[in-house]
């Protein structure tokens, strides 16, 4: 195996998503399909304009078949296992907030970093490799800030033997309820992809945050995109958004936001952008309630 291939990340310069690894009879099989650049959010307020409100509250497409883990349709709920174990109390009442790891929260290398925060040993087929691990920049503030508002969970295509000693260095204060790796995820066209219905939480109430629009494919109105961070230690862009989290939080559903609020760039019916304060009061503002729903 490679040692490159226990992590999920996107690249630099492209921000495309890199092929993805697995061991296949003693061999590395080349799962990853090549797939368009993604435009590159260049700052915070550009990628503001990525949150733009879905007034309308339509009610969620269900999916039309739900899935059991091993991949087959589910008809009997009560024979599906769920990823997730039910609530604790304490969150019985809090949306669910998954997020990513790599390029959302910190940015790993095998080439030794001199100003790493962490370095995290990872054993590949008997060698053992050093991993080195930046903290993105306000990543402390907003981890403690949301697990205070939601039940967070750390949801990453990455391998656990890296990722799990990663949050045990990162989550000082144990914010992550569960952490779910690459076996949790689905294979889909060469992209690892997570699939929020199989968490076992009512859709309306997850949130995803991730670089990746991969990750969410199945679940684009569930999620609030962030650019993809590597070594920009200027970068504010999580702790610009806890204050729309915060408003988040306290909303009946996330639709009433996020419906289509994740293409980048998008424009309101008026040709105006809205940051995220500004689609959280606009869903609060029953008297614009008339409004259309951005279309890309």
């Amino acid at each position: 195996m490679e040692a490159s291939s226990i992590i999920t990340q996107v690249s630099r310069d492209e921000e495309h998503l890199n092929t993805y690894a697995t061991e296949k009879d003693g061999a590395i099989e080349q799962l990853g399909q090549a797939q368009p650049p993604a435009t590159k959010m260049s700052s915070t307020k550009t990628f503001f304009r990525s949150l733009l409100c879905c007034i309308q509250q339509k009610k969620p497409k269900a999916p039309s078949q739900e899935q059991c883990l091993d991949g087959a349709a589910c008809v009997d709920h009560s024979r599906c296992s769920y990823l997730l174990k039910p609530p604790r109390p304490e969150d019985a009442r809090k949306k669910c907030m998954v997020i990513d790891l790599d390029e959302t929260l910190v940015h790993s290398s095998f080439k030794p970093i001199n100003n790493a925060d962490f370095i995290v040993p990872v054993e590949i087929d008997g060698t053992l490799h050093q991993v080195y691990v930046l903290k993105r920049p306000h990543v402390d503030e907003f981890l403690q800030r949301m697990g205070e508002l939601y039940e967070c969970v750390l949801f990453t295509a990455s391998l656990a033997k890296y990722a799990d000693p990663v949050a045990d260095l990162l989550d000082k204060w144990d914010v992550f309820k569960a952490r779910l790796f690459r076996d949790s995820c689905v294979f889909y066209r060469g992209n690892y992809v997570k699939d929020l219905n199989k968490l076992g939480r009512e859709l309306q109430q997850i949130v995803i945050v991730d670089n990746s629009p991969a990750s969410y494919i199945f679940h684009p109105d569930n999620a609030v995109p962030v650019a993809s961070w590597f070594d920009d230690m200027n970068d504010s862009e999580l702790l610009d958004l806890i204050p729309f989290f915060e408003k988040l939080s306290n909303m009946d559903n996330v639709y009433t936001v996020l419906c289509n609020s994740n293409h980048p760039y998008g424009n309101n019916a008026a040709g105006q952008t809205n940051g995220p304060q500004n689609a959280v009061a606009a869903a609060a503002a029953p008297a614009q309630a008339n409004h259309s729903p951005a279309t890309t």
